[in-house]
């Protein structure tokens, strides 16, 4: 699985309608056959911080970052940008999430 975790810091201006901006963005990669979740977390730090945890298949990183949407995106989010997001992006072992094992409820 490759695991995603990008930090946008958006412009002052655009924080209240991000994740309107990226709304379509959203929509079009939860649909792709190689994804595996799309999440986005607003900082409670840093109102103008915004979080996005993807996780796609073995396979699915590829087609994600070549597809017109993901073009699409990268155009529509930049004017919006306050600075390059940062990003981590691995290959880990797994498929998905799982239980937490220090913390467990019943």
């Amino acid at each position: 699985m490759y695991l995603i975790v990008v930090k946008f810091t958006v412009k002052p201006e655009h924080s209240d309608d991000w994740l309107d901006r990226v709304d379509s963005f959203t929509r079009a990669t939860r649909r792709e056959p190689g994804n595996l979740f799309f999440e986005w977390s607003r900082s409670a730090e840093e109102p103008d911080t915004f979080v996005l945890v993807e996780g796609f298949t073995d396979d699915g990183a590829a087609p994600h970052v070549n597809s017109e949407h993901f073009k699409q995106a990268m155009d529509d989010m930049r004017p919006a940008l306050a600075s390059t997001p940062r990003i981590i992006s691995r290959q880990v072992e797994g498929s998905g999430w799982g239980p937490m094992g220090e913390l467990q409820v019943d």
